[in-house]
């Protein structure tokens, strides 16, 4: 399929998320019509700043509750619509019949709508990494698009922690497989990593892990990452231009998918230490490590950091299509900062405090 014309009109699930609120921004400031889909648009708390963007005054932004659990709440929404970008999460990855569920309602009203010609499904990085057995990462360590997690490891449910790549796997495969049934629109996934950047609204502090670990360590903690895997970064600005880019590209297909980082990775430690860098007028105070590994991983964390160091992090097929461009960390990690203190009013454990 062709991709959206530009200045066409875009809806946006989980827009009052940490990514789907860049996303609805950049597309703004690109000129497009964008329908901002919430839980409740009556939450002042997670939506005011969704309506103090400069769109929402003319009327080219609107705000939309649409509960997810809610089936059909997306078929007003969608009609007249040219893309979507279908950010949000749903309420629990356990539980794949569910996923399964609110992909059909979803996929129905795309359907329905008449108009909707590319939608795109955010992923994650879990789809591409997450492995049952983390030796599986020494055999096959580069990580790209055709990576999969080892699918046939008895060891891969949900009851060991693999449900939420599991249910992200079966999402980007619902819509690929409707689209492709359909024909009438398509399915692109974009797998994005860890994301870092700056809030837009105080309650985002505590939507999604990243940006959370940081406050933690402006609060005077941190919290040893998952079984010692570095951070896998993304500056949520790029993450955010990487999906309109895919909106926007006439090199992709149906079904493809799409990772979104820069390939840079960080030990959670350095990433600690850096705030005081980059950010020295601060005077933060030296966080401490909380390990929360049982104490038989513990033992193992130089064997486990020691195969993390062997994954090959590419990026080349979404430069090629989009000519999106990755900024630093360093950056990111600043930004998150800074906005942290200013939008969410975190107040950091100072030296001599």
């Amino acid at each position: 399929m062709p991709p959206i014309q530009k200045g066409g009109t875009v809806a946006v699930t989980g827009a009052a998320g940490f990514i789907g609120s860049w996303v609805v921004r950049r597309l703004l400031e690109k000129g497009y019509r964008v329908r901002a889909c919430v839980r409740d648009a009556d939450d002042a708390e997670r939506t005011t700043f969704l309506r103090e963007m400069p769109g929402y005054v003319s009327g080219r932004l609107t705000v939309h509750s649409a509960n997810l659990d809610d089936e059909g709440c997306f078929d007003e929404i969608f009609k007249g619509c040219h893309g979507v970008c279908h950010v949000s999460h749903v309420s629990t990855y356990e539980d794949h019949e569910y996923v399964r569920r609110v992909c059909d309602h979803i996929i129905k009203s795309v359907n329905e709508s008449g108009t909707v010609r590319r939608v795109i499904v955010t992923s994650s990085i879990a789809a591409v990494i997450s492995e049952a057995d983390i030796h599986e990462v020494a055999r096959r360590p580069v990580f790209y698009e055709d990576r999969y997690p080892d699918e046939q490891n008895p060891k891969r449910t949900p009851e060991r922690g693999q449900g939420y790549s599991m249910g992200k796997v079966i999402a980007q495969r619902a819509f690929a497989d409707a689209a492709e049934e359909s024909g009438d629109w398509d399915a692109i996934t974009c797998c994005p990593a860890d994301n870092v950047g700056p809030i837009q609204s105080a309650h985002q502090k505590d939507m999604g892990p990243w940006q959370h670990h940081i406050e933690t360590m402006l609060l005077g903690e941190y919290v040893q990452s998952d079984v010692y895997r570095p951070w896998m970064l993304v500056d949520v600005r790029d993450d955010a231009e990487c999906h309109i880019r895919l909106l926007e590209s006439v090199q992709v297909h149906n079904g493809e998918r799409y990772i979104a980082w820069s390939t840079e990775t960080r030990n959670v430690e350095d990433i600690a230490a850096r705030i005081d860098v980059l950010l020295p007028e601060i005077g933060l105070a030296p966080p401490t490590l909380v390990d929360k590994h049982p104490e038989r991983h513990q033992a193992r964390e130089a064997e486990f950091r020691g195969i993390w160091a062997l994954a090959d992090l590419r990026n080349d097929r979404i430069r090629a299509v989009t000519g999106v461009e990755f900024r630093p960390f360093d950056e990111s990690l600043r930004d998150c900062v800074e906005s942290l203190l200013s939008v969410a009013q975190v107040k950091p454990k100072r030296r001599g405090a």
